[in-house]
């Protein structure tokens, strides 16, 4: 007798692959979700470089590392900024080839 069991193939195609084909389901979800973390990654780059520097500060006496920690944590801050911009303006910059928002400036010399 013949085994007439099938069983399921191996796909061969990777995940790298098959999101690159499908556009994401829920990507403006997730794009807005990330945008709105954006407030909540400064808040908390700043509190764990305050904590970094108020560890450092009783671990080694000095007063200066303390704010070193409060540097960190607002760079930290603002490097979450600039990423948020970048991953915008290249969002926008994708919607500046899309035909449907082009801008068609009227000549006026055609009037003449």
């Amino acid at each position: 007798m013949e085994n007439n069991s099938q069983e399921p193939k191996e796909s061969k195609i990777s995940p790298q692959e098959t999101s690159s084909e499908k556009p994401l389901k829920y990507k403006e979800a997730l794009l807005a979700y990330s945008n709105a973390t954006l407030g909540i990654s400064m808040v908390v780059a700043v509190l764990i470089g305050v904590g970094i520097g108020y560890g450092l500060e009783q671990l080694f006496g000095y007063k200066w590392l303390f704010w070193l920690g409060v540097f960190w944590g607002v760079s930290a801050a603002i490097l979450n900024v600039y990423k948020a911009y970048k991953r915008q303006k290249k969002e926008f910059d994708e919607l500046k080839n899309n035909p449907k928002y082009v801008y068609q400036k009227w000549d006026d010399d055609d009037d003449n």
